[in-house]
């Protein structure tokens, strides 16, 4: 029975996200505000994140529409160093583009490109120590590639080949390379958050000097995972970075499902008490610049920080995902903050360091090389052709001797194929 003094009131409603664009819309982002480059202020890395709460709501950017570096956050990278960044986001797109094609080929049965968001993990790989422990989500390849991992090696693991050195027990894309700094990548959300303070905390416990970096989506951020990484990364004060790469779209859900519309994802770190900055993801500079500052307070013992990288998804979730069924067309295209590949480029160019020329001898050099390394690794077997590991192995790896019981399944096994033929 509603109370009488409530009779006047409106019934309770819920509030449901609806994305901005819908398949044939046109697309307008004119109501995002893209500050100019190099008005954010650059605070010493050593200030108390409670004295630059609006970097958590502006966006640190670097380069201008002209492809000059501009303000405080200019990292002032060497000529070379620009170049090794543009060849690693090149190479990054062109490895995308080959095994895209792959998975299109039935060669392997999943594939995830990372196109208009190299810049996220090629420029952070370039900022952080080759030690530091990255823990990323399923579209930072580019650390990987930037870190000089053999392409052919990556290829035999999205193959599930017997060059794997997992042995074909992920799912493709979801390397593992130690060697690398580089964590195993998992298919359930937010797990490497925990994962990462855990190190981060073990690391700053041991008296080391290594720090380390995870990434997510943004519609990441709901998951409980994510608020106890911080919990424990504040009270701690782990050396850690934390990314959301904030590129708008989930599988097919935009980023109001995980709480965009009512402040910025940068925001989330006010509350926990730690540094947050809110960067043009697509801005190569901004992004070297803003892991760097990051990295220096974790090494000097000032805490964690969590960087939002403001960045759009250019292509689809996966390559089971039609974005064309959610979202407009038009969006890419219309994206306030351009593609960073191209923004790179034009910035050496206008140092007079780059130009179209060697860009287009550079671009067809990565795709060369990528076809070169697909070529070795289908040496050694495609999806779908076979069994490409000893059927044992599937026992292995676990324990590390294996128990009886594992012991006797796996031998019973073995007795049954030979019975049956296979």
């Amino acid at each position: 029975m509603t109370d009488a003094r409530r009779s006047n009131l409106p019934p309770l409603s819920l509030h449901v996200p609806e994305p901005r664009f819908r398949p044939g819309d046109e697309v307008d982002f004119g109501d995002i505000a893209v500050p100019p480059a190099g008005a954010a202020r650059r605070p010493d890395t050593a200030d108390p994140a409670s004295s630059f709460h609006e970097l958590a709501y502006s966006l640190v950017r670097v380069l201008d529409d002209e492809g000059r570096a501009v303000g405080p956050w200019d990292p002032r990278l060497s000529p070379d160093t620009l170049r090794a960044m543009l060849r690693d986001m090149a190479l990054t797109r062109a490895f995308d583009e080959r095994m895209f094609r792959a998975q299109r080929q039935g060669k392997t049965s999943f594939y995830m490109k990372s196109t208009g968001e190299e810049a996220v993990a090629v420029a952070a790989a370039h900022a952080l120590a080759s030690d530091d422990m990255c823990f990323p989500s399923y579209r930072q390849q580019g650390i990987l590639i930037a870190r000089g991992h053999p392409l052919a090696g990556l290829m035999n693991q999205i193959y599930s080949n017997k060059g794997d050195t997992l042995k074909g027990r992920q799912l493709p894309i979801m390397y593992s390379a130690r060697d690398y700094g580089f964590f195993s990548i998992s298919g359930n959300l937010t797990t490497q958050y925990p994962q990462a303070v855990g190190w981060a905390m073990a690391s700053a416990a041991k008296g080391d000097s290594r720090i380390a970096a995870t990434w997510c989506g943004e519609g990441s951020t709901a998951e409980g995972d994510f608020h106890s990484a911080l919990t424990f990364a504040t009270v701690y004060r782990a050396p850690v970075i934390f990314n959301v790469v904030n590129n708008q779209w989930a599988i097919s859900s935009f980023s109001g499902f995980a709480g965009a519309e009512a402040t910025t994802f940068a925001a989330r770190a006010i509350g926990y008490g730690i540094a947050g900055l809110r960067v043009d993801g697509n801005d190569p500079l901004a992004v070297h610049a803003a892991t760097q500052w990051a990295a220096e307070r974790a090494r000097t013992n000032q805490g964690p920080t969590l960087i939002e990288h403001f960045t759009y998804r250019a292509e689809g979730h996966s390559t089971s995902d039609d974005p064309s069924a959610y979202r407009s067309a038009q969006e890419y295209s219309h994206w306030p903050l351009g593609d960073p590949v191209v923004r790179l480029k034009q910035h050496l160019i206008a140092i007079g360091e780059w130009d179209a020329e060697r860009h287009a001898a550079m671009d067809l050099e990565c795709a060369e090389r990528v076809k070169a390394a697909q070529k070795e690794a289908e040496k050694n077997g495609i999806l779908g052709h076979g069994m490409h590991q000893p059927f044992e192995t599937m026992f292995e790896g676990v324990f590390e001797e294996m128990p009886w019981h594992l012991k006797e399944q796996c031998q019973q096994m073995i007795d049954e194929r030979k019975a049956a033929g296979i």
